[in-house]
């Protein structure tokens, strides 16, 4: 998974994006960017989708996902001057809510582009407290 023709791919157009654009601009130019290299680069993309977080069959919270990538890959986009474990447990959970297997965490807003690869885990559920 950690190769993933996909996902290299993505990370390239960001790599473009990146080095056309590089930092100091805020998240939504970036995202808008991004979208058109994917597109660019042939891949099918959606935008600010809207992603219900379930509890017992109810609905108890919403997330916007900045990006999906051919319906598999959710892409957390950021423009800050560091990632913090926040961000990635962030991307973690919106993997759960969406069933989706991987995640992109791409940070904008340093020098060079960071990117981190974020893994669906599965959660057991626990009888004790």
């Amino acid at each position: 998974m950690i190769n993933d023709p996909l996902t290299e791919k993505i990370i390239g157009c960001a790599m473009e994006v990146h080095r056309r654009l590089g930092p100091g601009y805020l998240e939504s130019v970036y995202e808008k960017a991004l979208l058109i290299e994917l597109r660019h680069a042939g891949l099918n993309c959606v935008n600010q989708i809207a992603i219900n977080v379930h509890y017992r069959d109810e609905v108890v919270g919403e997330f916007m996902a900045d990006i999906i990538v051919e319906d598999r890959v959710l892409i957390e986009l950021k423009a800050c001057y560091n990632l913090h474990q926040r961000h990635e447990a962030q991307v973690v959970n919106y993997l759960v809510a969406t069933g989706y297997d991987v995640g992109l965490l791409l940070n904008f807003g340093t020098d060079s582009l960071q990117v981190k690869r974020k893994y669906r885990v599965w959660r057991r559920s626990s009888k004790s407290c």
